[in-house]
Formats: structure tokens, sequence, C-alpha cells
């Protein structure tokens, strides 16, 4: 039986019929269209599937769709501006090659932007934290933390 949720979606309130069973990554991709949050391993190990629930990184394939309910949801497609002026941590990862294949390119940003969210100025060992739960088989993550470094940077001007 669906159930009716209300929450905000990149800064748009949504009423949305759902499946009690359906985790947040499948309500994104499949209902919403938003298909920029990656499905990797879908047991919460890789990264891919990050979102921001209430200024937290989660992992949106083990996020139960009902805990929308009332929740304030930012998915990569909801970073840029709305005039499609990239966000500073985008930009970033584009000028310091922190995008290779980019698979976990999403699910890096979105840990990274709930960090800066939290910590304007974070150290080395704050971004390597808030990543950790982010596997990139392409960049050895130098270049994702150089990224970072950079947003911080710019953000603070």
């Amino acid at each position: 039986m669906k159930k009716e949720i209300t929450f905000t979606l990149n800064n748009e309130k949504v009423v949305v019929e759902v499946d009690p069973g359906w985790t947040l990554l499948y309500l994104l991709r499949e209902v919403f269209e938003l298909t920029g949050t990656k499905e990797g391993c879908g047991v919460g190990e890789c990264g891919a599937c990050t979102v921001i629930v209430d200024g937290d990184a989660v992992s949106s394939c083990l996020y139960p769709v009902l805990e929308a309910e009332g929740k304030n949801v930012i998915t990569i497609e909801g970073v840029a501006a709305s005039d499609g002026t990239l966000h500073p941590l985008q930009q970033a990862f584009i000028d310091n090659n922190g995008v290779q294949c980019g698979y976990c390119t999403s699910g890096m940003i979105m840990s990274a932007k709930a960090l800066l969210e939290k910590k304007a100025v974070p150290t080395e060992e704050d971004i390597r934290t808030s990543i950790a739960g982010n596997i990139c088989r392409c960049t050895g993550y130098v270049q994702i933390v150089e990224s970072v470094q950079q947003a911080a940077e710019r953000m603070k001007k």
C-alpha cells in the first residue's frame, strides 16, 4: 500500500506517493529521474549514492524513503545555482582533475558539501574523514582532497 510523503527536494516542496519498501535512492532515480545520484554497491559501502538530508551526508541506497518525510534533501542536481553556475566545489573538481571516470564524483561532492556547510575551514584530515565512505578507483584521492581545499578557499571569499 502506497503512502504519501512531503519533503523538500533541491529547494522545492514535493508531495509523492511511495511504496514503504523503497529507498530514497529508488525514489530519486526512478520517480524523480534525478540520475546524478548513482547506485554503486547498494549496501552503503561505496558512497556513490550520497545525498544530503537535513545537512548530513547519507547513503541514499540505505535510507528508507519514509524517513524523508518533512526533511530537506539535496542531490547533485541541486548543487549548482539555478542559472547553471557551478558551485565552487563542482568547479574545483574540474579545475583540479578531481573527476576522472566520474562515477564517484556526485557522491564525493555531496560528502564534501556537507562538510563545508558545517566547517568552512576544514583540515586535510577533516576532508579525508568526510569522504572516507566514498570509494574512488581512479584518482588516488589527491586531486579530490585538493579540490575540496580549493573550494573551501574560494567559498571563504
